[in-house]
């Protein structure tokens, strides 16, 4: 069933930031990492408005929030652009299968395609077997020659002190 009549993108505002926080929590409530989420409205206030470090997408449908995606430039230096790099992709459950996760990422490769990017990229659990199939269906390839790596908390200090 879809709808795109009453489903809405918009970008978010700073107004928002309670609700793209409690996003995050239904997110990672999802991918059962609940207990990695340390990030704050504080955080995202700082981050994502003040600095600018991200940007953010609101799906409404019939004025209700039901879906964000939260979003970067990277770049490419094989291509020599920047692309876009989609953090969180997110639907609540009771309005999956409609159509609205497929209208936010098409608003993000509009938005690549405007901002003359090179590419639209994100990473999947590899769990994930309903995502993985959403996004091939969509023409997305997996990178299976890559591995992606992480300095983070002690070791990203550690590191920083070489």
């Amino acid at each position: 069933m879809k709808d795109n009549n009453n489903f809405v993108i918009r970008f978010a505002e700073v107004k928002d930031v309670q609700l793209i926080l409690q996003f995050i929590h239904e997110l990672a409530e999802y991918e059962k990492l609940r207990n990695e989420v340390v990030a704050t409205e504080e955080l995202l206030r700082e981050n994502v408005f003040n600095k600018k470090m991200a940007e953010v997408i609101i799906g409404e449908y019939e004025g209700e929030p039901v879906g964000f995606a939260l979003f970067f430039h990277n770049f490419s230096t094989f291509i020599g652009k920047p692309g876009i790099y989609l953090e969180d992709l997110y639907v609540r459950q009771q309005y999956r299968n409609r159509g609205f996760g497929k209208m936010l990422l098409s608003h993000l490769a509009k938005l690549a395609v405007e901002r003359d990017c090179g590419r639209l990229e994100w990473s999947v659990l590899n769990w994930n077997e309903p995502s993985i199939q959403f996004y091939k269906n969509l023409g997305a390839i997996p990178m299976n020659d890559w591995t992606v790596y992480r300095v983070h908390d002690d070791s990203l200090k550690n590191l920083a002190k070489l």
